[in-house]
């Protein structure tokens, strides 16, 4: 298991996007490294974890829990057998772009170590929004991403440290819960039944998931899940 590409964005404008100045950051291109990783503050005023990357609205990107985004280059290259196209790595936005490493099948509060110092944990699944289907330029592309479920991963900065391409990807520690990237994307995106499961993940669980997951508990109570 490997990070086969580590990619940065640029603040670009562009017609597609709500955030207030028309900016993104999502077309990220790769880097020959090293660069430094670190957690960047809470929500809203911290934006990415990624020394040199563009995360231009912090209502919904970046911070603490938001650090890193990881994306599978077997499902990148699943997607180019379906979209008919290339996508280079960083196309969906990604930091990481891996090799070898099951991201769906990661679990909330699995830790990774990449390179020598840098520890990460994954925290979340991603969430497709407007700016990600103008960016793609593919008509319907969030339910259709939602479809597929492998909304890649978000990962929240445990011990900073510096990386590059080519760097090895140790999964040091994996929790014996259920939830997976792609089962809290699942409970979230199409399958809310499932909400009070992901509580099994614990102090791990995005807040912004937690809070979702007991409104619906609270609402529905645990008969639904």
């Amino acid at each position: 298991m490997k990070l086969l590409s580590l990619n940065l964005g640029r603040p670009a404008a562009v017609g597609y996007t709500d955030q207030p100045e028309g900016l993104t950051g999502i077309d990220k291109r790769p880097v020959t490294g090293p660069v430094r990783v670190a957690a960047p503050g809470v929500k809203g005023t911290g934006a990415s974890g990624v020394a040199g990357d563009a995360v231009c609205d912090t209502r919904h990107h970046g911070g603490d829990d938001q650090a890193v985004y990881a994306f599978a280059r077997e499902d990148l290259d699943a997607w180019e057998r379906a979209l008919g196209r290339t996508l280079p790595s960083g196309t969906f936005g990604e930091n990481l772009t891996t090799e070898g490493v099951d991201v769906a099948g990661a679990k909330i509060g699995e830790r990774w170590r990449i390179g020598s110092d840098l520890l990460l944990e994954v925290s979340a699944s991603r969430i497709p929004c407007k700016t990600f289907q103008g960016h793609l330029g593919e008509k319907g592309w969030v339910k259709r991403f939602t479809r597929e479920q492998r909304p890649g991963a978000y990962l929240r900065v445990i011990e900073p440290g510096e990386i590059r391409a080519g760097d090895a990807v140790e999964i040091v520690h994996r929790p014996a819960h259920e939830v997976t990237v792609a089962f809290e994307f699942r409970a979230l995106m199409t399958e809310r039944e499932l909400l009070p499961r992901v509580l099994a993940a614990g102090d791990a669980l995005h807040p912004e998931a937690e809070r979702v997951a007991r409104t619906y508990l609270e609402k529905y109570g645990a008969r639904s899940a």
